[in-house]
């Protein structure tokens, strides 16, 4: 066996009859996308890694903690590239305030076997998210018909939303006695 000898690049480049200036050439345009394609793959992992939950900056400090010399406008570039921007949370409203100390009366709700309509209302709160505000929709249904028998739109959650939502359902339905209003634990 004979041992393994070296070659420097400029005999390399003679035995294969290929101008030094050439091989340098080719390999200026090789190298940098090599390097890219390990980049994007630990990019890739970083992100699998963190369920989509870094964003360009988190995800650059990551790279250079791997030991990468890159900067945020190249992460981010590459980020929108390879589609591996992070998932942006939404703000949570809160539309339900169970901690007061008003009364709390009995579920009802539960043991009611519906036969027609007007028996129970369910009503609740939600919010519509616009462009620069959010909106609170207060919405009475009737539980058997599925039907909104009452709504109110505010731009503040309080408890005249919730009322006048149920004036509008009662105004309409004139419903007879012994119906049900149901609805969470909030302060409205």
């Amino acid at each position: 066996m004979q041992p393994a000898t070296h070659l420097s690049i400029e005999s390399m480049c003679r035995l294969a009859e290929v101008s030094r200036a050439g091989f340098y050439r080719h390999w200026r345009e090789r190298e940098p996308a090599a390097e890219q394609t390990e980049l994007r793959a630990a990019m890739q992992r970083i992100a699998l890694a963190h369920r989509r939950n870094y964003g360009y900056r988190r995800m650059t400090e990551e790279l250079h903690q791997q030991g990468w010399a890159v900067n945020r406008k190249r992460v981010a570039r590459l980020m929108g590239e390879d589609n591996l921007l992070g998932l942006r949370r939404r703000r949570f409203a809160l539309t339900t305030d169970s901690g007061h100390d008003l009364a709390v009366w009995l579920n009802l709700a539960g043991r009611l076997e519906l036969t027609g309509i007007d028996q129970l209302w369910v009503a609740d709160i939600t919010y519509l998210r616009l462009a620069e505000q959010f909106l609170y929709l207060a919405v009475v249904l009737d539980a058997y018909s599925r039907r909104v028998v009452g709504w109110a739109l505010d731009e503040r959650l309080d408890t005249g939303l919730a009322i006048a939502a149920l004036r509008q359902a009662i105004d309409t339905r004139q419903p007879a006695p012994g119906l049900v209003h149901h609805s969470d634990r909030g302060v409205q």
